[in-house]
Parts: C-alpha cells; structure tokens; sequence
C-alpha cells in the first residue's frame, strides 16, 4: 500500500514538473518574442535615422562641390583676365620696341648721310685749295686756312641747328631708356598689398575659455593685459577674443601666448609669466631665422648676426600702414631689375635696397631717425659705403653716388607711390599713440607703459615699493595734463595708473 501511495505522488511530482517546464517556457519565449520587437524596432529607427544622416551628408558635400565649383570658376576668370591684360601688355611694349628699332635704323642713316657728306666737303675742301695755288700763288696751308675760314662763318648757323637737333634727340632717348627701364623693373616684380590691421582674432575651442581667460574677478585678463602690454576685447562674439595693439611684434607676442594658455588649460597669473617668457625667448629665434632665410633666398652673403636679426624684426614693423618688410623686399628686388638693366652691380643695388630701411626695426624702441640709426648700425658692421650712400640719399640727405644708389631712391618711391602701399591716417594714429606712451614712461618709478582701446586709453604701471597710492592720483593728473598739452587728439584719452603689490613666501 505504501508503495502504490509512494508512486503515486512520484507521478504527482512529475505532472506538475512538466506543467511547470512548459509554463515557463511559454513565458520565457514570449518575453524574448517581446525583447527581439523591441529591438527591431530601434534597429528600425536607428537605420532611418543614419539614412537621414547620410542624406544630409549627401547635401551638405553637394553643395560644398558647388560652392568649390563656382571659386574655381572666379578663378579661372581672374587667371584669364590676367592673362589677357599680360598679353595686351606685351603687344603695347612690342609696338613701343618697333618704333625705338625704326628710330634707331632712322639716326644711323642719318649718321652715315653725315659721313658722306664730310667727305664730299673734304674734296671740295682740297679742290678748291689746288685751283686757289695755281690761280692767287698762294700755299697749301694758307689756302686751306682761308678755305675753313669761309666754310665755318657760312656753315656756323647750319652746324649749331644740328647739333641741338642731336641734343634734343638724345634727350629724348635718355627719357625712353629710362621710362623703359622702370618698365621692365615693374613689370618683372608685382609686390602683394600689405594690408596691416589692428587686431588680432583667436579662435576658442568653446566659450568656456573665455570665463578662464577672464578668471576669477578678472585676474587672469588683468595679469594678461599688463604683462602684454595688449588690450584684449571679450564680448558677445562666439568663440572668439581679440587682441587689439597698434604695436604689431607685441600684438604677435600676445597672440601667441594666448593660443598656448587656451592650448594648454592652465591660465592664471604665473602661468601666464612662464608662457611669456617662453614665447619671447621662441620669438627672438623665430625673427633670426626669418631674416636668415630672407638672405637665403636672396643669396646675399655674409651679413652681420645683428642686421640679420634686424632684418627678421622688421616683419613687424609697418610705415604708412605698409609692412616694413614687404616694402624692404620689393625695393630690393625692383633696384637689382634698375641695377642690371643700367649696367650696375645686382647683388650690390640687391644688400643696399634690402638694407635700406634696417633702422625702422630700432626706432619703436630708441628714438630718432631711422636714417641716421640705419647708417649707424651698417657702418658699426662695416656695410658697403654704396649701401650707406644708399640709406642717406633715399630721403634726400645726400646725392646718389653710383648707379646702385639711384636704383634703390628709385625703388623706394615706386614701392611708396603705388597704389595701396600707405595709408597715412594709421601712421598719424600709431604716432600719436607712441607720443602718449613715451610721455608716461618719460616719468620717476613707471615701469610700464601700454596705450590700449584704440589709443584712448593709456595704462601705467608704477614701481608699489616706491610709490603711494596718493602719488598714483597726483601722477595720473600729471600724465594727463602733459598729453593734453603736447599731442592732438580725438574724443578724451583715459589715463589709468595701476599699483600693484605682490608679497611672495616659500613654503620648505
């Protein structure tokens, strides 16, 4: 009886196992029927979604080709118009050269006519004295003396109108040679527009950055500008600051620096101090190279470290609103073209038009005239005394004295004059902003000085051991009445003088 009992519930057991197995199965095959829905689903919409994806793309690359399409078309057109203007150019100077040839052929006639006729004078000369001997019992010499004598009171007035016919036609042809050579001085170098701005822009990888460069109660920017010497304009724009400096080896400096502190993430005051010294250091090299290079490429050979380090610093030097260097090298290469085409030195017309203007590269930093300060510095190395001449005569403080001379005075009115080059309302801004920044630091414990905000604004930095904050106030009336005084202005200059104190320990 157990037993049929024990068995029994075996069976039992086994039934409701069995219900059980299939029970949960069929639960479990519809939660997944339910799961492989729901992923089909989203793999529905994420494959409509990278189709939409790819259809924008498709645009967006399509109307990129077309906007590339249609500058390379512009250009073709620019390069075409160039191309015929060159080409109408040439058939003018083709024509010009035809006419100087059909001259030229037409004197040399005229030359050999005169040839001719001087010896058919001469024979008429010795006939006449022969029958003068045998009829008047007169000798060679005598009626030879007596023959010119007539011939020249008959032929005075003929002679004195050819000769000033030939002056006149040598004039003339002095002017064509040389109208021709500058010609082929300015056709042969085209100079690019040296359009020099204000302001520098840099780009921020989000607008994040500016909080940082601004930091906390504006310390970041403050140490920023002072150390600069720049003033840097945060606003509404997105993604961008500007550096704003009418000094352009400053405004460089200051760009640099800034890209690094954005590149590096770390910005506050001593950071800042470390990253300006770096770049200073990198930027000395940088302008040593430039100007290595420069030579390079010119093929001029030796030149002093000094003028070479000069010459790279001249990259951010502008005049008249045209760069320094760019100027420096158009002269050079139009006085080597004038040079060659007059029979002078090249390489010679070449060092002295490249040096030329060495002086602006100095006269930010001490004062006087880049002439003198040119002449001085070529003469300390032991220049060319044709590139000193050069330096001297370009603005009229001596005569030219050879060929290669001529040719840089006249480079350097052609760089000067031609269209673009010089803007003289920036040269009269950055002076009057020098002229306010000299007169600060012209004053007892400024250490620095830095005219911002276009020139309206000037900050002086004053030695906190040596002065109190009542001398700060009677110092910036004092700048202020002086600029009022001295230099012409629009509007109002606000003077800002700044005394800062710093207390330094080590912690060991």
């Amino acid at each position: 009886m157990l037993g049929i009992i024990g068995i029994s519930s075996l069976a039992g057991t086994a039934v409701g196992a069995g219900v059980c197995y299939l029970w949960l199965k069929n639960s479990t095959r519809n939660r997944f029927a339910h799961i492989e829905l729901e992923v089909k689903a989203k793999a529905k919409a994420i494959e409509n979604e990278a189709e939409l994806l790819l259809q924008e793309a498709h645009v967006k690359i399509k109307a990129k080709e077309l906007e590339q399409e249609g500058e390379f078309q512009k250009r073709i057109a620019q390069v075409e118009e160039r191309n015929r203007s060159l080409i109408l150019e040439t058939k003018e100077l083709s024509k010009e050269e035809e006419k100087l040839a059909l001259l030229q052929h037409k004197v040399l006639d005229k030359e050999a006519n005169l040839e001719k006729l001087e010896v058919q004078r001469q024979e008429e000369i010795d006939q006449a004295i022969q029958k003068m001997q045998s009829a008047a019992s007169l000798t060679k010499e005598e009626a030879k003396a007596y023959i010119l004598e007539k011939v020249e009171e008959q032929s005075r007035s003929e002679v004195a109108g050819i000769v000033r016919k030939y002056e006149q036609l040598a004039k003339e042809e002095g002017e064509k040679k040389a109208n021709y050579i500058l010609a082929q001085a300015t056709t042969r170098y085209a100079g690019e527009f040296a359009g020099e701005r204000l302001i520098n822009l840099i780009n921020l990888p989000s607008d994040d950055h500016k909080g940082r460069i601004i930091g906390k109660e504006g310390r970041n920017i403050k140490a920023l500008e002072m150390l600069l010497g720049v003033d840097i304009i945060v606003d509404e724009t997105p993604g961008v600051i500007l550096v704003s400096s009418f000094n352009l080896y400053r405004r460089a400096i200051a760009t640099r620096v800034i890209e690094i502190l954005v590149e590096d993430g770390r910005i506050h005051p001593g950071r800042i101090e470390e990253v300006h010294e770096k770049v200073q250091a990198e930027f000395e090299q940088k302008t040593y190279e430039e100007g290595e290079n420069i030579l390079i490429d010119l093929g001029i050979f030796p030149m002093h470290e000094e003028l070479v380090r000069l010459l790279g610093r001249m990259k951010y030097r502008a005049s008249y609103g045209q760069n320094a260097l760019a100027h420096t090298l158009e002269v050079a290469r139009l006085a080597k073209v004038m040079a060659a085409e007059m029979g002078g030195d090249e390489k010679l017309a070449l060092r002295a038009g490249l040096l030329h203007d060495i002086g602006k590269a100095l006269t930010q930093d001490m004062g006087g005239s880049h002439v003198e300060i040119g002449a001085e510095i070529c003469r300390r190395h032991n220049e060319h005394p044709t590139v000193i001449n050069a330096i001297y005569a370009h603005h009229g403080h001596e005569e030219p004295d050879s060929v290669e001379s001529a040719a840089v005075c006249a480079a350097d009115k052609l760089s000067a004059a031609r269209p673009g080059a010089r803007r003289e309302v920036l040269e009269s801004f950055t002076k009057r902003v020098k002229e306010v920044e000299e007169i600060a630091t012209s004053k007892d414990y400024v250490e620095q000085a830095y005219a911002i905000n276009a020139g309206r604004e000037i900050r002086v930095f004053v030695n906190a051991q040596k002065m109190s904050d009542n001398e700060a106030v009677l110092l910036s009336k004092e700048i202020a009445k002086e600029i009022q005084n001295k230099v012409q202005y629009p509007g109002e200059i606000k003077v800002n003088v700044i005394r800062e104190t710093r207390s330094i320990q080590y912690a060991k």
